[in-house]
């Protein structure tokens, strides 16, 4: 997914949980060796030991140095615990790659008083299986070269769309950050019509869990718009026109998921105050 020659030559992550372990198999998967990465992580999962293990990757090493990149992946609550720690690693000319929701550019800047180049992203769930959206803003501080550096590294778990600047990172929490819940609600609600329907729960649960997988296979797969992929199932007075004149009302789908993200948004800003 990244460019093999804009990963950096030395690369630290701290915290190799869940994201940060999907983050080190997307940049292996996209060719950068072992032998230029570090991962410090106090309690390692023994899959975690044995990836490191099998690529040459240093764990927790006594003395890492100051890298080229440092991807913090911890989670956002560890972050005081582990700032005297970090900051020694985090050199004038390191980029710092942060996934911490709720903890700002100026917040890591504070905890991490050497460093000038801070990128600030919110992945989604879906990195986990390399299929997640994330939403990124940098430092002015940072360089192109550094900026070309953090997009490699963050898209090695799928797209990555970068923010004119770091107050629309509530908006990206709010769509895509919180957005994979919203789907799994759907396929939820879908699932309970289709009892309501007459279905057994669990043909019903079937049924609806791969709709939703399989329409968003085919959303991803599409060149057309979403719009338009409705349009085409979409038969005049037919059944799919009769649900949807109920989805599209003035008071269906499109108004109640703007008050969500909007409630999200407020949410997103209430927590990194």
């Amino acid at each position: 997914m990244s460019a093999t020659t804009d990963l950096p030559a030395s690369l630290i992550l701290v915290g190799a949980g869940k994201m940060g372990g999907a983050m080190l198999e997307g940049w292996l998967a996209d060719g950068l060796p072992g032998a230029r990465i570090a991962v410090i992580d106090p309690d390692p999962a023994p899959a975690m030991a044995a990836l490191c293990a099998a690529h040459g990757i240093a764990l927790n090493p006594a003395d890492p140095g100051e890298p080229e990149a440092l991807v913090l992946a911890i989670k956002p609550q560890g972050l005081e615990a582990a700032a005297a720690a970090v900051a020694p690693l985090a050199g004038p000319g390191t980029v710092v790659v942060s996934v911490l929701a709720g903890k700002t550019i100026a917040n890591l800047k504070d905890r991490l008083p050497r460093a000038r180049a801070v990128v600030r992203a919110m992945p989604n769930l879906p990195a986990s299986i390399r299929r997640g959206a994330t939403g990124a803003a940098a430092s002015p501080e940072t360089s192109e070269d550094q900026r070309r550096m953090a997009h490699a590294l963050l898209s090695g778990v799928g797209l990555v769309e970068w923010l004119e600047g770091e107050e629309l990172i509530d908006a990206v929490t709010a769509v895509s950050g919180s957005g994979p819940a919203y789907v799994f609600l759907l396929a939820e609600a879908l699932a309970a019509a289709g009892v309501a329907a007459g279905l057994p729960a669990e043909i019903a649960q079937r049924l609806a869990r791969q709709t939703v997988a399989g329409a968003g296979e085919l959303l991803g797969q599409s060149p057309e718009t979403p719009a338009t992929l409705r349009r085409n199932v979409t038969s005049p007075g037919g059944t799919t026109a009769a649900a949807l004149a109920v989805l599209m009302a003035e008071d269906g789908l499109s108004p109640l998921l703007r008050d969500a993200v909007a409630a999200a948004k407020r949410r997103a800003g209430e927590l990194a105050g």
